[in-house]
């Protein structure tokens, strides 16, 4: 372990460093994607000791979202000035629910993940939101099959510790798994967000373990666009409804050791709705707010909704920063999007729906771009113009 020495420091001079790496990376700018929360399956093969987004089939009207939900919601989110489609969704529940296995099969479809590639690829066609498809420990061929639709996508490694009881009836949450989707979409030139979860059992020196595993990995592929730190909060009806909260010391310790440990072009993200005081979290060097939705709720943590927008700004301004829409993809990821028909981090039929949301720094823009609200058909020439044809509206 590298960064043994980071286990004992002063608190008080970590937070120092990690906000002075902060700014001299990024100045005073602090991110977050206005964003829609598209729940494709709340199924799931995985019993986790903290989650209550997994349910069992008698809780839900359907195993899955239809085609029509899934455009409904994300309609709602364009109209609204979301950028991002985030599909969320539980890990293979084909292969432990035959409700589940039924319901692809039915409706012609192989597994969750291609059925979540079509979803994406609906929602970007008819709405002109950018996916991000957060599926869990997948394999090289579905992220390859989810690149062609899903500018970023991404997993959170958690933790590296096999032991915890939390886990113990999580297949899907084995390191080596998450290690192995990390590395895949490396490979593949994926721009990934993942994290770590702050509380569940693990150490600090696990912690640091996730946290240089991540940084490495980037450092061979230069893939890791984000990390997410985040706090653990018990929940009722779940295995660790009684335990403790993740101290909020602890909390702040993590964060700004992930700022020191990772490449400082890694941006870094807390999520605001899991704090009660989120305005504190600044002080740790984080840059980014993480995915804020005007419409739907975190359906992750259904009892902590999202600050609205205007709180968000003001706490973030209250600290001397300022406020900004991204996009799903950060700007360092489509910074030869324009230049090139084959660029580096996304799929070549991508670069239009991107170049479309962003504006001149790669950022996301103020307006919804010309997918939505209005498309066009070929237009009739008439007198000393063109007729537009409007064929959607908001």
């Amino acid at each position: 372990m590298q960064h043994r020495h980071l286990l004992d420091a002063p608190l008080a001079e970590l937070l120092r460093d990690a906000r002075k790496i902060r700014d001299l990376q990024y100045g005073a700018r602090v991110t977050y994607s206005p964003k829609v929360f598209i729940p494709l399956t709340m199924l799931c093969r995985d019993k986790c000791g903290y989650c209550t987004f997994a349910q069992p089939p008698a809780r839900l009207e359907q195993p899955y979202l239809s085609p029509e939900q899934v455009l409904t919601i994300a309609k709602r989110g364009a109209a609204s000035g979301c950028h991002e489609a985030l599909f969320t969704l539980g890990e293979r529940p084909e292969l432990r629910y035959d409700i589940a296995a039924d319901w692809l099969r039915n409706n012609g479809y192989d597994s969750t993940v291609h059925y979540l590639h079509v979803m994406a690829k609906l929602v970007l066609d008819e709405t002109g939101l950018l996916p991000h498809a957060n599926a869990g420990a997948l394999y090289e061929d579905e992220l390859a099959m989810l690149r062609r639709v899903s500018p970023s996508q991404g997993m959170m490694i958690e933790t590296l510790r096999d032991d915890l009881e939390c886990h113990r009836g999580a297949p899907d949450k084995v390191p080596q798994r998450r290690l192995d989707t990390l590395e895949f979409a490396g490979e593949l030139r994926i721009p990934f967000t993942t994290g770590i979860l702050v509380g569940i059992g693990e150490s600090r020196e696990d912690r640091i373990a996730a946290l240089e595993a991540i940084a490495a990995s980037h450092e061979r592929h230069g893939h890791v666009q984000e990390v997410i730190v985040q706090n653990f909060l018990p929940k009722p009806r779940t295995g660790m409804q009684h335990d403790p909260a993740c101290d909020g010391d602890e909390y702040l310790w993590s964060i700004a050791v992930a700022r020191k440990i990772l490449p400082p072009e890694i941006h870094l993200q807390a999520p605001p709705n899991l704090s009660d005081d989120f305005g504190v979290l600044l002080t740790a060097g984080i840059d980014d707010w993480g995915g804020v939705s005007p419409i739907t709720a975190d359906h992750v943590n259904p009892e902590r909704p999202w600050p609205d927008l205007d709180k968000l700004r003001a706490v973030t301004e209250q600290a001397g920063r300022a406020l900004a829409p991204r996009l799903t993809i950060y700007p360092e990821f489509i910074a030869d999007v324009g230049l090139s028909d084959s660029p580096r981090w996304i799929d070549s039929d991508l670069r239009f729906r991107v170049l479309d949301r962003s504006d001149a720094e790669g950022l996301g823009r103020d307006d919804p771009g010309a997918v939505w609200p209005e498309k066009v058909t070929a237009a009739d020439v008439v007198h000393d113009g063109a007729e537009v044809v409007l064929v959607g509206h908001r």
